[in-house]
């Protein structure tokens, strides 16, 4: 879960598909997209706010479409 979270959260901050790969083993950069590629930057930030508000984080910034969420 640790690992899902980090990557999902090192995604949506922008970092490098490939960079990513190699922090986590995988062979290329296709397997992290297959697991992952929900989770680049233009995708909804719905999961990051979840996990913010399970963790009870105040986030400096809330995005319009999750404000009225």
């Amino acid at each position: 879960m640790l690992r899902h979270t980090f990557t999902s959260m090192i995604l949506e901050a922008g970092e490098s598909v490939v960079t990513l790969a190699r922090w986590l083993g995988h062979s290329g950069p296709t397997i992290t997209l297959d697991h992952y590629a929900h989770f680049m930057p233009e995708a909804s930030g719905k999961g990051r706010a979840a996990v913010d508000a399970l963790l009870g984080v105040v986030p400096e910034y809330i995005p319009d479409n999750l404000a009225r969420a």
